[in-house]
């Protein structure tokens, strides 16, 4: 910690005070809504991206909470996030890095769609499909919309709808905190994650009212 700064205690302190209440969520979803009225759209969207990033995880992490990816070749945690066409963050679920995308897709979805409630139609890549896309439609009244990659295109290619979640984990990797997950608890890294988007949205938020000449 800086020098000018309290004890890292004290801050930890208010730290897991905010996260157990879930303050920390609370701040960023007000601001989520502002952010969206601002640029002339509702509060509430009604359609999103879903998709995984897997991280390495520090060696604070316990072996109950992480894995190995064996798509990425990753031994850490995998981070499950759900985001508007705006890219801002609906909904994130942290897990170890073995847990499979569909798996965690179906409770973080359950969970967004619960808050969100005009929410329709979420975009996803093909590791999403299967039984998914029917418990989506019958039980969270969600069309879970399949964006398949091409049999012609090679290399890495960002599918359409695709880069806008893409967009969000860039911006995560350059918060030097999240390049890796340091958090023993799962809660904890899921609140690190809301706290750069916060910062994202309030520097647009500030911006907006600067005056212009």
């Amino acid at each position: 910690m800086p020098v000018d700064f309290p004890p890292w205690e004290r801050i930890y302190a208010f730290f897991r005070r905010w996260r157990e209440n879930l303050l920390v969520k609370e701040f960023h979803d007000r601001l989520r809504a502002r952010v969206r009225e601002e640029l002339g759209r509702d509060a509430e969207p009604t359609a999103a991206v879903i998709d995984s990033q897997s991280v390495n995880a520090d060696a604070v992490v316990g072996g109950d909470s992480r894995g190995f990816d064996g798509g990425k070749l990753i031994n850490g945690r995998k981070r499950h996030v759900v985001v508007d066409t705006l890219g801002l963050l609906l909904g994130v679920m942290v897990t170890a890095a073995d847990t499979g995308d569909r798996i965690a897709a179906q409770v973080l979805l359950g969970q967004v769609a619960y808050v969100h409630h005009r929410l329709e139609l979420v975009w996803a890549d093909g590791g999403y499909t299967g039984s998914l896309v029917e418990y989506c439609l019958a039980t969270l009244t969600l069309v879970l919309a399949i964006v398949k990659r091409s049999d012609d295109q090679r290399g890495f290619v960002v599918l359409p709808k695709r880069w806008i979640v893409e967009r969000l984990f860039a911006h995560l990797m350059r918060s030097r905190h999240l390049m890796r997950d340091f958090e023993w608890r799962t809660t904890s890294a899921e609140a690190m994650i809301y706290w750069p988007m916060t910062l994202l949205m309030t520097r647009r938020l500030a911006r907006s009212r600067l005056p212009r000449g």
